[in-house]
């Protein structure tokens, strides 16, 4: 399998169910939870209090049943036993679940990649399930050069484009306009200085030169 395809999910509102200790373990709950789920089931027996009272989040200390995958989005499963990795998995495509078994290629329909978050701005990593310690390495590598500052530059931005759309309704020349307007490195290296609005500015200015206002 290459899991060649890659895709950001909406999880708000659907139910994703983490099954087994090392899911919990690797942090998939808290994974889940950072891309926007809010209604997780944690099924495992020895599961200690660390989810107890997080909101999104219900703990269910047992041994898991077929049922438990019913009504559920996605599944994440770990378990030594080959053979309950395999009735998982079955009984999570039975159900249209889309599954990941990790460490269990031939039970997964998805890749989880490693993930580096800086805010709205997400940089995922993967290798097709070949190799997720090259995968963390890359996120390592690329922790330093995307700091905390693309918070403040993915708000700017995103600010600056719901300001402008409706001054630039055609698509291809409001795109024309962004890649001309926009310099990344510029852009960081304003806000590292402080300067958040004069880079607001600026973009606003190159995205508008030349619009007649309405």
């Amino acid at each position: 399998m290459s899991f060649g395809y890659p895709v950001m999910l909406e999880l708000a509102g659907r139910r994703c169910v983490v099954i087994g200790a090392q899911a919990v373990r690797e942090g998939k709950v808290e994974g889940l939870l950072a891309g926007g789920a809010d209604d997780v089931v944690v099924v495992e027996p020895s599961l200690d209090d660390r989810f107890d009272g997080v909101a999104g989040v219900d703990v269910w200390r047992r041994v898991w049943r077929p049922a438990d995958l019913d009504g559920t989005f996605l599944a994440i499963a770990s378990s030594d036993d080959a053979a309950t990795r395999a009735a998982i998995a079955r009984e999570a495509r039975a159900r249209g679940v889309l599954v990941n078994v990790v460490d269990d290629i031939l039970h997964c329909d998805w890749a989880a990649p490693a993930v580096l978050r800086r805010g709205d701005l997400i940089l995922a990593i993967g290798t097709g399930g070949v190799s997720p310690a090259v995968a963390r390495l890359v996120r390592e590598r690329l922790q330093a050069e995307f700091g905390t500052e693309w918070v403040e530059v993915l708000r700017v931005v995103g600010e600056v484009r719901r300001e402008t759309l409706p001054s630039l309704p055609d698509l291809r020349e409001r795109a024309r306009r962004w890649q001309e307007a926009l310099d990344l490195d510029e852009a960081a290296d304003l806000v590292r200085d402080g300067r958040a609005e004069e880079l607001r500015t600026l973009i606003r200015e190159r995205l508008l030169d030349g619009v007649s206002a309405s």
